[in-house]
């Protein structure tokens, strides 16, 4: 399974990916077992290593089919950054020729590996203590796990199982603007700043700077 990747839509750089996955952890975990596809949104920690490309590791309900069909098959995860749709009103180059169509642009990483079951408490207890850490650290007062009792941390730890993936391709698709020449970009960038919205907003960095969200 592919995408369609034009070279001028590729994104490469590495950190510019893991950056993506780390902004946008919540992924869509893509599976085939013996009951076909499954697919199931999970939040992930991206680790660098080992290299080029890095590890994703997150955890699923117990109850979730998908650790026992999946572990030891090849997994893809997909991250969706920033999406907005683009009017070919913006474009100057309509008033010039009027051959323009409206179109969506969006940021998206693919990550594929080999799953790996984590069935280990003293694993499990770390990775939630980091996942906890890393999405509470803009509160005010931020919760941890050592804020509930040992006793229930451990049921709740009994309900879920690990997923490791050992990242052996990670491919990016910024499709930002990068075909339009530079008035029609520079249309772009104002009218997706002049829509309501935080994407709308974070579309119109990506596309005077591709890979800045």
């Amino acid at each position: 399974m592919t995408m369609y990747l034009p070279a001028h839509f590729e994104e490469k750089r590495v950190e510019v990916l893991h950056g993506l996955v780390r902004s946008h952890p919540l992924g869509l975990l893509v599976t085939q077992g013996p009951s076909g596809l499954r697919a199931n949104s999970i939040p992930f920690l991206i680790d660098p290593e080992p290299g080029p490309f890095g590890t994703l590791r997150g955890h699923v309900a117990r109850a979730n089919p998908v650790w026992r069909e999946s572990g030891g098959g090849e997994a893809l995860v997909v991250f969706q950054g920033p999406q907005a749709y683009v009017s070919p009103g913006w474009y100057p180059s309509k008033a010039e020729h009027g051959k323009v169509v409206p179109t969506w642009n969006y940021v998206m990483v693919q990550a594929r590996g080999t799953l790996r079951i984590m069935d280990d408490a003293a694993w499990l207890h770390a990775l939630v203590t980091r996942l906890t850490a890393t999405h509470e650290a803009a509160q005010a007062r931020p919760w941890a796990v050592a804020d509930a009792p040992p006793e229930f941390v451990d049921t709740m730890l009994r309900a879920i199982v690990g997923i490791e993936i050992e990242l052996v391709a990670l491919a990016g698709k910024w499709k930002v603007s990068q075909n339009r020449g530079a008035a029609d970009r520079a249309g772009t960038i104002a009218g997706l700043a002049a829509q309501p919205g935080e994407q709308t907003q974070l579309m119109a960095r990506e596309v005077q700077q591709p890979g800045s969200t």
